[in-house]
Parts: structure tokens; sequence; C-alpha cells
């Protein structure tokens, strides 16, 4: 079953003193590329999230980011009183009528911030939230690569009814490329040797044929919709077959000669392109 990149995963945390909100989300990329937002007191765990991120989305432009919402009646930041008494002590000095204390509680280093030590039981926590948040994107990924899925099988028997076109249209075209040179040549007014014109004339088919073509093309498509049903998404070898398919479907149009089987070949293009697009966000 395929996969879509493009995923969002969400878990909320609640610990004793806060509210941890985390947020994974994922577009499409040709490589793994992880961003991720970490709080200074949870930094030293970010090599060891990024590698349970790489383990688990293998492919996309993921995004990470930790919210943090205090829960606590006490705040690890404090009020610098020593500093804030020295700066009132200064201003007075200079000018005792104006608002001192309002201007006090500016200046540099007047709140001081407690450095917060990171709590095993909390990380613990933390992690299962991180690999909550994974699971939801998987999820999302999952349920985007079946409406993936359904798209490719829609569009794939669609290019196979096109090609059902092509093979029928190909005996008429033969016949139509054979009447058409009798007619320049009796235009011509020319005498032919009717066996040298033969021969001319096989030839010149044989360049036109497409039965290779049509035989690759009939397989690449089977081989697509094989591709699909497999457990492991795959993007990349459904872009290498949709290469496949698109070098048969020109080499038709090259040799159609025809302007019936040239139309069909032009909206096999359309659909084809159709599937390219959708196959950039295939995992």
């Amino acid at each position: 079953m395929i996969q879509s990149m493009t995923g969002y995963g969400k878990s909320i945390i609640q610990l004793e003193t806060k509210k941890i909100s985390l947020e994974i989300k994922s577009l499409n990329s040709k490589n793994l590329d992880i961003n991720t937002r970490f709080p200074g007191v949870y930094k030293e765990k970010e090599i060891g999230v990024r590698k349970l991120i790489a383990s688990n989305l293998v492919r996309g432009k993921v995004d990470m980011s930790f919210y943090i919402e205090s829960t606590a009646v006490e705040t690890s930041t404090k009020i610098n009183k020593e500093v804030v008494a020295n700066y009132i002590k200064q201003l007075e000095e200079i000018h005792k009528e104006t608002d001192i204390l309002s201007i006090a509680m500016r200046l540099p280093d007047v709140l001081k911030t407690e450095r917060e030590e990171l709590d095993p039981e909390e990380w613990a926590d933390i992690e299962k939230g991180i690999m909550e948040a994974i699971e939801n994107l998987k999820d999302y990924r999952l349920s985007e690569g079946k409406e993936l899925e359904n798209d490719f099988n829609d569009r794939i028997k669609t290019l196979q009814r096109k090609l059902e076109e092509v093979i029928d249209l190909d005996g008429e075209r033969l016949e139509h490329v054979r009447t058409r040179l009798l007619k320049s040549i009796k235009e011509l007014e020319q005498n032919v040797d009717e066996n040298r014109f033969e021969q001319e004339l096989i030839y010149y088919l044989e360049k036109l044929d497409i039965t290779e073509e049509k035989v690759r093309l009939t397989n690449h498509l089977s081989y697509f919709l094989q591709e699909l049903d497999v457990e492991v998404s795959n993007g990349k070898k459904l872009g290498f077959i949709s290469q496949e398919i698109g070098r048969e479907i020109n080499t038709i149009g090259s040799k159609a000669n025809f302007a019936p089987m040239q139309k069909v070949v032009v909206e096999m293009k359309d659909e084809l392109e159709k599937i390219k697009e959708q196959l950039l966000n295939v995992l």
C-alpha cells in the first residue's frame, strides 16, 4: 500500500507543572529533511528524536515543534531585587521626579531565570507523546496514500483503455499509410516496378511497426498496478516505471503517422502527466 509524504500529527502531554503540545507535519521531498524546534531544557535530546523520526518517516520534509504552557503557580523567572535596587539608586541620583521604578524594570538583567534540569521521568512521558504524534502522522499518510492509490488505479486503467484504442487503430493505420503512398505515386504519374514497390513498402511499414511498443507498454502498465499492491510504499520505483511508460507512449506517437492514433497518444500523455504530478507526493 502506498503512502503519501504529506501528513500531520499532534499529541498533548499533561505534566505536573506544564502542558506540552507536540506537532509534526511533513511535505514531499526527494530525501529526508528534518527540522525541529526544541526548547532549551530538552535540547540534549534533539539528536535522539531526529533519529526516531528518521527511522519512522523515511522520506519527506518534516517539521516538528514543541509548545510549552506552564500550569504551575510558581514560575522559574524571578525579579533580581538587588539589580533593581541598584538601578533605582543610580536613577535617583540623576532625577528623582521621574517614574524611576518603571524605567528600572525595563533595564537589562532585571529578570533572572533559574535553569531547569531535565527530569528523566518527565522526558519518558514526552517521548511517548512524540511517538504518538509520529503514529498519527503515519496514519494520515496512509489515509492520503489510499486516495492516491485509487487515483492511480483509475488513471492506469484509462491508459490501458487508450492502449486498446491504439491497438484497434493499428490495422487501419497501416492500410491508410499504404493507400496514401499508392495515391502519391499515381499523382506523380510514374511507372514503378510493382515488386520493388512492395519491397520498399514493406520496409517502410516495418519502420512504423509498433508491436514491441504495444507489448512493452502493456507490461509496464500491469507492473505499475502490481507495485501499488506491495506492502512497502516505493514512490521512486513507481516514478521509474512511469518514465518507461512515457518512453513507450512517445515512441508510439512518433511512429503513428496517423491522425486518429496521434490524438489518442496525446490523451495518453495528458493522463500520464497527471500520474507523474501525483507521484511526487508518494513516499
